[in-house]
């Protein structure tokens, strides 16, 4: 894979942590009653250097760092079909999984187009969603298993009992990145401490997450012009607990040097479990 661009320096910006306050953060999918007391995440804001993975993309690991940048193709466009997603470019997903992590099988459970969009809840779909300006890793050690067990209640028990992983695939749609790109920070610099549960509000149940308390020891990396044929698969979670990475923190960016009429980023994020 040929590199984009020139080498360029680490760039400063300001990332969302959250505060460790011995409280989970939470979330609200929905407005909650009055005098219910917040805990938001996202309040500690950290100015890091991000630094360009471009010249390290061959030794990247998703055991090490958790995320790998490779190849995908970009012949699929109907990204505004949400069935054609489904029947033509899931396939794509699994086999770009599979290749790249050697699981014998691999489903894929949903998936969110990102772009530019107001918070309100209101402009927002189950498939359209903002880019995600919090450093946050999609699934802990409970809601892992328990993914597993919404999607394939007949046959979780017998797969849990084997490794299982959580990748993302995440990719531009139709042209390269320009604003909004994605940070990844590297797994191999934070420690299980800085993870902290967070609650997703939802009105029949609860979910969670983590967030990331910030640590200076954290190793951000990104990289900088991502072409539509290009695709990162990142590591949400992991089973095994061998020392390899299980989470990984990753979060979309405000570029400093992002032109003012640069294209808004859009971009696809398609989840998976992966069977071993």
């Amino acid at each position: 894979m040929q590199r984009p661009m020139t080498a360029t320096p680490p760039v400063r910006a300001t990332l969302n942590y959250s505060v460790d306050n011995g409280v989970p953060p939470d979330y609200y999918f929905y407005e909650p009653d009055p005098g219910t007391v917040l805990n938001p995440p996202g309040t500690d804001l950290q100015e890091v250097s991000i630094h360009d993975a471009w010249p390290e993309r061959e030794r990247l690991s998703l055991d090490k760092e958790g995320f790998e940048l490779h190849d995908f193709g970009a012949e699929f466009t109907r990204f505004d079909d949400d069935a054609a997603v489904v029947s033509a470019f899931y396939p794509q997903v699994v086999d770009f999984v599979k290749r790249h992590t050697g699981a014998r099988r691999v489903e894929v459970f949903d998936h969110t187009i990102r772009k530019r969009l107001p918070a309100d809840l209101k402009a927002q779909t189950t498939v359209q969603r903002p880019a995600v300006l919090l450093v946050h890793s999609d699934y802990t050690v409970n809601s892992g298993p328990q993914r597993v067990r919404d999607i394939l209640p007949d046959e979780a028990d017998g797969l849990l009992q084997r490794r299982v992983a959580f990748f993302n695939v995440w990719k531009p749609l139709y042209r390269r990145v320009e604003e909004l790109p994605l940070a990844m920070c590297d797994a191999s610099t934070h420690d299980e401490g800085d993870m902290l549960r967070m609650d997703l509000k939802y009105r029949e149940r609860t979910g969670e997450i983590y967030v990331m308390r910030h640590s200076p020891r954290h190793r951000w990396l990104y990289f900088p012009q991502m072409e539509a044929h290009q695709a990162l698969l990142l590591k949400t979670y992991d089973a095994a607990t061998d020392g390899r990475c299980r989470f990984m923190g990753h979060t979309a960016f405000e570029h400093p040097d992002t032109a003012p009429d640069a294209p808004k980023r859009e971009s696809i994020e398609v989840r998976t479990m992966a069977f071993f």
